[in-house]
C-alpha cells in the first residue's frame, strides 16, 4: 500500500492562533502515526506559490490520510488554523507499496 501525503500551504496572518492550533493538533498527527516532514517557508524554483509556510505530513497510506483529517479530534483543531491562516491541502498518494 503506497504512503500518503499531505502538504498544507499557509499565509499566516494570526501567529498566536496558529500556535494554539499547532498545539490542538499535535495528539491528532501523532496519534495518526504521521511524520512531520518538513516546516518551512521555501524556495519557490517557479510560478506563485501559495502562503508564507509549507507543512508536509507522511502517512502510512490515503486512508490513514483521510481518517486523520476527518477524526474528531483533527476536525476540533481544524477551526482554530483556519482561523488563524488562508490555507490549501491536498492529499498526495505516494509511489510504489
Amino acid at each position: 500500500m503506497p504512503k500518503a501525503y499531505v502538504i498544507f500551504t499557509e499565509a499566516i496572518h494570526d501567529p498566536d492562533g496558529m500556535r494554539a492550533y499547532e498545539v490542538a493538533s499535535t495528539a491528532p498527527i501523532v496519534e495518526s502515526g504521521a511524520r512531520v516532514l518538513a516546516v518551512d517557508a521555501g524556495h519557490t524554483l517557479e510560478g506563485a506559490w501559495h502562503g508564507d509556510r509549507t507543512v508536509l505530513l507522511e502517512f502510512p497510506s490515503v486512508e490513514a490520510a483521510h481518517a486523520w483529517y476527518d477524526s474528531a479530534a483533527y476536525q476540533a483543531a481544524a477551526p482554530l488554523r483556519q482561523a488563524a491562516a488562508t490555507t490549501h491541502a491536498v492529499i498526495l498518494t505516494g509511489f510504489g507499496a
